[in-house]
């Protein structure tokens, strides 16, 4: 019998609980997969804290991972027993050993990229893909900006936007955490806790400000960005560890600034056939030419709660990853 990690109510990482699961036969346009690799997001503990209502209670969460194919349903002719897959986004229940799901969800792993790989890139790359290619068609010479750089979509961001030629700006909380976003390759590295960080923003951008911000802080991170993009410039704001995002007057991005605030949403990028379609091909082929997203750390599924409460402390960098 396989295992599953469940929630039955929002609380802190202890509400994460083992039990045994079977997913029982696959639907006729299902397909049932072992997992080998399960990525570890902050929208898992955005559910799990209650911040995000649960689909149903209790929940197996998780929206990312990577497997082998072990039975298909009637009506599916494009995967077989044997082969090696990924997914992200719905419907999430990706914690535990076997599940069943769409099989149009699935994509088939390309040859040289393991399950490590694999299974802790396809949310954090799809978010990358959405950010680089959607939200901003980033071109060469262009100025990002990329808080918490040291982190797991900050150094996939910052990798894949240096390798389409654009420059980055990274933040990070720490000096040991400037130099992961450094080796990710961003031009320049500024502490976010420095009070004069938007002074040097707009001193390395001659004064004309970023192109494209990506705010994954929140908090009032959002409000301190706005003032270092340039006129018809783009700020994403993308999490919110540091707490609940203020308001944001329409002012503030009007009409002298010429500013456009997105929030945009991974989880309905990934829900977007085309769009998925499109941004996992993209994404395996820049693993395949040599984009890297470092696993930070890693636990056994049954030590969910652990990983958890690792990602939410910010003590962990690069993706955080559950092995079965």
């Amino acid at each position: 019998m396989s295992v599953a990690i469940i929630i039955s109510k929002p609380g802190g990482p202890e509400v994460l609980k083992t039990i045994a699961f079977f997913p029982g036969e696959p639907g006729p346009d299902e397909v049932r997969i072992r997992h080998s690799v399960i990525g570890v997001n902050f929208v898992d503990i955005y559910y799990r804290s209650g911040l995000y209502p649960l689909p149903a209670s209790p929940a197996v969460p998780g929206f990312e991972g990577a497997g082998v194919v072990i039975d298909v349903g009637s009506h599916v002719r494009c995967f077989s027993p044997g082969d090696r897959v990924a997914y992200t986004g719905n419907p999430q229940g990706a914690y535990c050993e076997c599940r069943n799901i769409p099989a149009s969800r699935l994509i088939k792993i390309p040859e040289g990229i393991d399950f490590r790989t694999a299974g802790s890139s396809m949310l954090r790359g799809l978010t990358a893909h959405m950010l680089l290619h959607k939200v901003r068609n980033v071109q060469p010479g262009e100025w990002l900006l990329v808080h918490a750089a040291a982190g797991g979509l900050g150094q996939l961001v910052t990798r894949w936007a240096t390798m389409k030629g654009a420059r980055v700006i990274g933040t990070a909380s720490s000096p040991a955490r400037m130099a992961l976003a450094s080796a990710a390759g961003a031009a320049e590295v500024l502490l976010h806790t420095d009070p004069s960080w938007q002074d040097k923003v707009r001193e390395i951008t001659q004064g004309h400000g970023v192109h494209f911000a990506i705010d994954g802080i929140g908090g009032t991170m959002l409000s301190a960005t706005l003032g270092v993009v340039r006129p018809f410039g783009m700020v994403a704001s993308m999490g919110q560890p540091a707490g609940p995002i203020p308001a944001v007057p329409v002012e503030d991005l009007g009409f002298r600034r010429s500013i456009a605030l997105m929030r945009p949403s991974s989880l309905a990028y990934a829900d977007d056939a085309g769009l998925y379609r499109q941004g996992t091909t993209d994404l395996m082929a820049a693993l395949q030419q040599g984009l890297i997203n470092p696993v930070g750390a890693e636990f056994p599924l049954t030590e969910a709660w652990q990983a958890h409460a690792s990602l939410e402390s910010g003590r962990t960098t690069g993706s955080v990853i559950l092995t079965v």
